[in-house]
């Protein structure tokens, strides 16, 4: 199978079920920048690596699960109204976000400042995964009558759960987040 078809010279792409849109399309836009958040991911995933650090192999497995998660979000997204979504989210995957996000954040110290993007390698790509992850909620939302609640949920859960991990990730590596200094302009 040749991975180019040449169906997308001419700026459309084909949506589940084969409709054809304009690649700027919302639902293109949508699933592209998750999309882009899952390879983010990835980028994270692969400094972690090398690294040992308590958890990590949970974290990673997590991750596994994760990606796939938000791979089938994107097939959703990509799936026009009224058309069956061949896989379905469920309130189960927010829940499990929901539990892992609360019992990393548990190990952490409590947030007294904003805390900027940074810290490790590993940490600084989470961060990044986290906004590209909040762009794809936002550009969801504009199709929000056409889809599940639970796609807007679980973007908005995930990205709160990467910020989490990526301060996971930093206190793991010892490496000191940067905190905003309100007293800088």
């Amino acid at each position: 199978m040749k991975i180019y078809t040449k169906t997308g010279d001419k700026g459309q792409t084909s949506l589940v079920y084969g409709q054809r849109v304009d690649k700027n399309h919302a639902r293109v836009e949508a699933y592209g920048t998750c999309d882009e958040a899952n390879s983010m991911i990835g980028l994270a995933l692969s400094y972690l690596k090398d690294e040992d650090f308590v958890k990590k192999d949970e974290l990673l497995q997590s991750f596994h699960s994760i990606q796939t998660v938000l791979f089938h979000v994107g097939a959703e997204l990509a799936t026009p109204p009224g058309k069956e979504v061949k896989w379905k989210l469920t309130e189960k995957h927010i829940v499990n976000l929901e539990e892992e996000m609360d019992m990393l954040d548990a190990k952490l110290p409590p947030l007294k400042n904003f805390v900027l993007p940074g810290g490790s390698q590993a940490g600084a790509a989470l961060h990044c995964a986290r906004t590209i992850v909040r762009r794809a909620e936002r550009s969801a939302v504009s199709l929000s009558e056409e889809l599940s609640q639970n796609v807007l949920a679980y973007l908005n859960r995930l990205s709160d759960y990467l910020f989490v991990v990526a301060r996971y990730v930093n206190a793991q590596l010892k490496q000191e987040e940067p905190i905003l200094n309100p007293e800088v302009s």
